[in-house]
């Protein structure tokens, strides 16, 4: 197979494990920067060329596409649905799961668990939205945020009043979140791949802070999930429709809850604490699902 692995840089840990699980199996694998790439939008013959040279005969492609590159990317990879190329990730399915409030909102759909969450741009009554999510302490995220960057924890309702008024000054969308407390500033992160979860650590944030994201300090180790973690994290990977997630879970009082649903799991963290072969295991399922044009979609979302 012929393989395309869309990601703008090629020395990240999760490329180069993907470049040489696919070549261990004999496959011909390619890194594409996704914003070097331009598209011929023409009718019924779609192209997307790459340093001077026409993309052609790729069997699949595998989108590392970084938040900050969501509206380009998906576009790209688009194109190579239009193609007929097979993607891991469909560029539908991967910007519902970035849009933090369309997939919130889905996942709510759906009936799983979720943290009680406001949504808000300018309201009218910062108390009466303080007291929906149950009060202090509470956690603001700007909409926009990724990495742990742009989420403050409040602790007293003055402070969250204080938070949601600067936020407001700069014209932000926010969610206002409940606060999992007993969770103790730890999460699951949940890898799932073809409706299985085939690995997950338990995240733990450093001393003095809420956030777990490793690439906020934080630690990672091998966990063991209940039957209702994994449902939950299978259900809410459908939803989004992604072959390939990380979905983020807290252990709630009230059951596991849904934090977000990631569709380019880094593999670096869950692969260390594991010991699994993740990366394998996402070309293994290529292998097995990869057809032209084998998309739900073909580029119509």
């Amino acid at each position: 197979m012929k393989i395309g692995i869309l990601s703008r840089n090629p020395k990240l840990y999760s490329t180069r494990r993907l470049v040489e699980a696919a070549e261990a199996r004999g496959h011909e694998v390619h890194v594409i920067d996704t914003l070097r790439c331009y598209m011929n939008i023409t009718s019924m013959k779609p192209e997307v060329h790459y340093k001077g040279e026409n993309l052609t005969g790729f069997d699949a492609v595998i989108p590392r596409i970084g938040a900050s590159v969501t509206f380009y990317g998906t576009a790209v990879l688009r194109q190579f649905e239009m193609m007929g190329v097979y993607p891991l990730n469909e560029s539908v399915a991967i910007s519902r799961s970035r849009d933090k409030l369309r997939a919130l909102q889905l996942l709510s759909r759906k009936g799983i668990g979720l943290p009680v969450t406001g949504f808000a741009h300018r309201p009218d009554d910062v108390d009466d939205l303080i007291k929906m999510v149950g009060g202090a302490p509470l956690v603001i995220k700007l909409l926009e945020g990724t990495q742990g960057i742009g989420v403050v924890l409040a602790e007293t309702k003055g402070a969250a009043e204080s938070v949601i008024e600067a936020f407001m000054g700069l014209q932000a969308n926010i969610l206002v979140q409940e606060f999992i407390k007993e969770a103790g500033g730890a999460d699951i992160r949940c890898f799932v791949v073809g409706g299985k979860v085939v690995a997950s650590m338990k995240r733990q944030g450093k001393e003095g802070e809420f956030r777990s994201n490793l690439h906020r300090g934080g630690s990672a180790n091998l966990i063991r999930i209940t039957p209702e973690e994994r449902s939950t994290a299978v259900r809410a990977a459908q939803t989004m429709g992604l072959n390939v997630c990380g979905v983020d879970l807290l252990r709630s009082n009230h059951g596991p809850v849904v934090m977000e649903v990631n569709s380019s799991p880094g593999l670096g963290g869950i692969e260390a604490a594991t010991g699994k072969d993740v990366a394998g295991l996402i070309i293994d399922f290529i292998e097995k699902n990869s057809k032209s044009g084998n998309t739900k979609t073909r580029g119509q979302g």
